[in-house]
C-alpha cells in the first residue's frame, strides 16, 4: 500500500496540497474534514485500492495513519 496514493486521494478530495498531509495528520483536527469529505475520501480509497471498508473500519479512521492501517487490513 502506497502512502503517496492515499495522500493524493485525500489532497484531491479536500482540495489541498499533498505536502500538507503526513501519516500523523488528523482528518478533522488538522485538515478540517467533515463527514461528507470523509465519505468522499473513503469512496476514493475503496476504488483506488479495490477494497471495501465496513462502517466499523471507517469509524476507527481518525488520522492518515489509521486509514493506511485499515487499507492494509482490508487488502490481506
Amino acid at each position: 500500500m502506497e502512502l503517496e496514493k492515499l495522500c493524493s486521494i485525500i489532497a484531491e478530495a479536500l482540495n489541498i496540497d499533498v505536502k500538507e498531509i503526513g501519516e500523523d495528520t488528523a482528518f478533522v483536527d488538522d485538515l478540517g474534514a467533515n463527514s461528507l469529505d470523509m465519505f468522499e475520501i473513503l469512496v476514493g480509497v475503496e476504488e483506488e485500492f479495490d477494497i471495501e471498508l465496513d462502517s466499523e473500519a471507517a469509524d476507527r479512521i481518525v488520522s492518515v495513519g489509521d486509514a493506511a492501517e485499515e487499507i492494509k487490513k482490508a487488502m490481506e
